[in-house]
């Protein structure tokens, strides 16, 4: 015999059956069911200012495309002259600050104020002095013995 209760409940499409499942799948913690609908409110309103800014976009590409076809042959020269004013402006600005900090940090070395970097600038200082030094000596020492062995091979120089 066939059952006479249906087997079968009939599904409504409301809002209140989705957040009755949220509520049974997240339990007693209400924080993550906020921090869930924050979620999905926050990405539904993204999904649509996206939207807006491609349909926005593309309506204003095929609008502006004679005119941008038309007055091309202005548009490329200036944008290739205004590229180069650009970078060599940033160039400029650049090298002029990096002249700047190095200015104002060999003042401050040489005024004792110890920038940063100024301990490694002295050892290699010390190291430069010592090598000189070394090599002053060196040439002292084997410098006179190869003048006597030019006076012994050419005893009339």
């Amino acid at each position: 015999m066939a059952d006479p209760s249906p087997t079968h409940r009939p599904t409504t499409h409301n809002g209140s059956a989705l957040l009755r499942k949220l509520q049974a799948h997240v339990g007693s913690n209400p924080s993550q069911l906020v921090g869930l609908s924050t979620l999905l409110i926050s990405g539904a309103i993204l999904l649509l200012l996206t939207g807006i800014a491609v349909t926005g976009s593309t309506l204003g590409l095929i609008l502006f495309t004679p005119l941008i076809i038309i007055s091309s042959p202005i548009w490329a020269p200036i944008s290739v002259f205004l590229f180069f004013v650009v970078a060599g402006f940033l160039t400029f600005c650049g090298l002029g600050l990096a002249v700047a900090a190095g200015l104002s940090w060999a003042y401050r070395y040489f005024r004792g104020l110890n920038p940063p970097g100024s301990d490694q600038v002295d050892y290699a200082r010390s190291r430069i002095y010592d090598t000189a030094s070394h090599v002053k000596d060196y040439a002292r020492e084997y410098g006179g013995c190869l003048q006597s062995k030019a006076k012994d091979a050419a005893p009339g120089a």
